[in-house]
């Protein structure tokens, strides 16, 4: 029991500092014991303690509870890592089965959840230092590797590599070349999708020219070839993404 408090001591402590390192209107230990989502996950450590060793019918009541005060539903059977930020917290749901690593930051709306009744693992693995956007949805027995960011609003069905980014519904994943973006400035978040359109007004006015030419009378083996736009994000054709998309191919 006393190694199990002195756990607990030690991982809320990570917490804390978490919110002091990811929340900018945090000034002092004392504002972060009134946040919900710290209160949340303190409370759910408890309870998460008392399912592991079989404590019936107590665990699920403490998170009822939890979830009338807080606004925030986390499963007791919900394995959470250290240093983990809930920011405000409002409608956050984290499925049994859900396991969520180190540093994770999430925001308001988000649901780690299932897709059915299947049995056994059925929630989301999400790796260290993830960021999961307001209102994003991650569903299923998928794994989202270290260090990836989801943006507000998308649904991810599917497992994502490390060092990445995830945008749009369904989700799709957009790599940064290895470039570091600050986890808490959504504004760098790529959009893939006004890449496509961008690149199919450039194609439009390639396409425009080239008519132009042929209109004042020039043979058209003196145009110039046609070459395939690419995407600036992942440098692929704007072709080949089209047909992703309304595939529906997700990531």
């Amino acid at each position: 029991m006393f190694k199990i408090l002195r756990n607990l001591s030690s991982v809320v402590r990570a917490d804390i500092q978490a919110a002091l390192d990811k929340d900018p209107a945090a000034h002092s230990m004392l504002e972060i014991l009134l946040y919900p989502g710290f209160q949340a996950l303190t409370i759910h450590r408890i309870a998460h303690s008392l399912f592991q060793v079989g404590v019936p019918f107590f665990p699920r009541f403490i998170s009822y509870l939890t979830r009338f005060l807080t606004g925030i539903e986390i499963h007791p059977g919900a394995r959470l890592g250290r240093g983990i930020f809930i920011d405000h917290g409002m409608g956050v749901v984290i499925g049994e089965t859900a396991i969520v690593g180190d540093d994770a930051l999430i925001y308001q709306g988000v649901t780690l959840g299932g897709t059915g009744k299947e049995l056994g693992k059925r929630h989301p693995t999400l790796g260290k230092g993830v960021v999961v956007g307001a209102g994003a949805k991650v569903l299923g027995n998928i794994e989202i590797g270290d260090n990836v960011r989801i943006g507000a609003g998308s649904v991810v069905l599917r497992s994502v590599p490390s060092d990445c980014t995830v945008v749009g519904v369904p989700g799709r994943v957009v790599y940064q070349g290895g470039k570091r973006i600050d986890p808490l400035n959504h504004a760098e978040s790529p959009d893939p999708l006004a890449d496509v359109i961008r690149s199919l007004v450039e194609r439009l006015d390639q396409v425009e020219t080239e008519l132009e030419t042929l209109r004042s009378g020039k043979e058209p083996s003196a145009l110039p070839p046609v070459r395939p736009v690419l995407l600036k994000s992942d440098k692929r054709t704007v072709a080949s993404f089209l047909d992703d998309f309304s595939h529906g191919s997700g990531i």
